[in-house]
């Protein structure tokens, strides 16, 4: 054997005398060389990273909510100046959803949290300066798509409450977790409030089936009736208001800008 194939040879060899990463035990490794340890090790520090998102704005104060992690997973800090520090506000050993403050409160916010990342989103409020944290939804159902209305007096959300499949419309009073109710009894899991009217007293609500099938409709609050707004076939989506909204649509509702 030449002085060239050993050399070729050599790097493997010492492969092999470290300790290798074990691979999971449901995965088949076929002609793939071993791991080092060592080597993980060293790229452990740009594997292991972390990043921040925003989340909302304070509704009156140069603040934001951001999600980063100093542990394990994500939780909620504030940041209460420009290129201020953060300070933590939750401290859960699950992951936190999205956070929004609550229009006119200035340090209420509500924010969504599953367990073992079940997915089975529940939805809390966060009052400062107290730090109190206060369970909003049942803790079973699976509840998404916040929405407030533009005074803050209700929220509406997506819920899976009623069987655990189909992601009704409801609205809820954060200040008293038992007026939730039911607003729109939906069949299918991508429905979500899009739009408040101005006045309060309108959400338009997209059912989305697909990426490139969707629907919007218009929902009474105080009803729940709806009137489709949308061709029957297309993809719609970022719904705003007009801002000389009249509060209802023409006769022929279907299809008209709102």
């Amino acid at each position: 054997m030449t002085r060239k194939t050993l050399l070729a040879f050599l790097p493997f060899g010492l492969l092999l005398s470290e300790t290798a990463v074990s691979p999971p035990g449901n995965l088949h490794i076929q002609d793939v060389p071993p791991i080092p340890s060592a080597l993980m090790e060293e790229l452990a520090h740009y594997n292991d990273i972390r990043a921040a998102g925003l989340l909302d704005w304070h509704p009156a104060k140069r603040e934001m909510l951001i999600s980063t992690r100093f542990g394990d997973v994500p939780q909620i800090h504030r940041v209460a100046m420009p290129g201020g520090a953060r300070t933590q506000l939750t401290f859960f050993s699950d992951r936190t959803g999205g956070a929004v403050y609550r229009p006119g409160a200035r340090d209420s916010f509500v924010f969504s949290k599953d367990a073992g990342g079940g997915e089975f989103y529940q939805l809390y409020r966060f009052d400062a300066p107290s730090n109190a944290i206060t369970l909003l939804t049942d803790g079973h159902s699976r509840n998404t798509s916040t929405l407030w209305s533009r005074d803050g007096r209700l929220l509406a959300y997506s819920s899976t409450f009623r069987n655990g499949r189909d992601t009704d419309i409801w609205l809820m009073d954060p200040d008293e977790p038992k007026s939730a109710r039911r607003v729109l009894e939906v069949e299918g899991g991508g429905w979500f409030a899009s739009a408040w009217s101005p006045d309060g007293k309108r959400i338009v609500v997209e059912d989305r089936r697909s990426v490139h099938d969707s629907s919007l409709y218009l929902v009474d609050v105080a009803t729940g009736g709806k009137q489709l707004l949308t061709a029957e076939e297309g993809s719609y989506g970022n719904v705003q208001f007009a801002k000389k909204w009249q509060g209802s649509l023409p006769d022929d509702g279907p299809r008209q800008r709102v």
